[in-house]
């Protein structure tokens, strides 16, 4: 895979609104998102970012990176509480396929309630909600893999 193909690959990611890309070639993993990672992971929701070039992340030894143009930090709209997966694993919103899901974007939350099962060495933990709330978004898709402290809901806090 060579830097052409690569920028091939992020025009039409650009071009069909694509936000995510992996691809695995000959031993080369290729990794290319338009959501900026660190942004999520310090809590500040996808909606509330810019549009955002596509960051490019590969094997070192096949490509190297080139560097990411500073952005100032975007502020979200509101006080949002995110909570973030405590262990890497595999995301599931229901504890088995074709039940309901544990939560919805709009249901209320409660401390103690759960949110979704992170599946990490064929355990399943429960990972709960830790505020009285509102799911405004959920930012992974079910059987998705997650790493830790990525955020998986956006909770609207109850005022008091």
């Amino acid at each position: 895979m060579n830097l052409k193909e690569i920028k091939e690959l992020i025009e039409l990611m650009t071009e069909k609104d694509i936000s995510e890309l992996e691809l695995e070639r000959a031993g080369v993993r290729l990794r290319i998102s338009r959501v900026r990672r660190a942004a999520v992971e310090a809590g500040v929701p996808a909606s509330v970012l810019p549009a955002a070039a596509p960051a490019v992340a590969a094997n070192p030894a096949a490509v190297a990176p080139a560097p990411a143009p500073a952005a100032p930090p975007a502020e979200p709209r509101e006080d949002l509480h995110i909570v973030k997966s405590p262990i890497v694993g595999t995301f599931y919103e229901a504890p088995a396929p074709g039940a309901p899901q544990f939560v919805k974007v709009g249901d209320p939350v409660q401390p103690g309630k759960v949110l979704c099962i992170i599946e990490a060495m064929k355990l399943m933990n429960e990972i709960e909600s830790d505020v009285a709330g509102e799911i405004l978004k959920r930012f992974v898709e079910n059987a998705q893999p997650v790493e830790y402290g990525e955020a998986l809901f956006a909770i609207r806090p109850l005022k008091k």
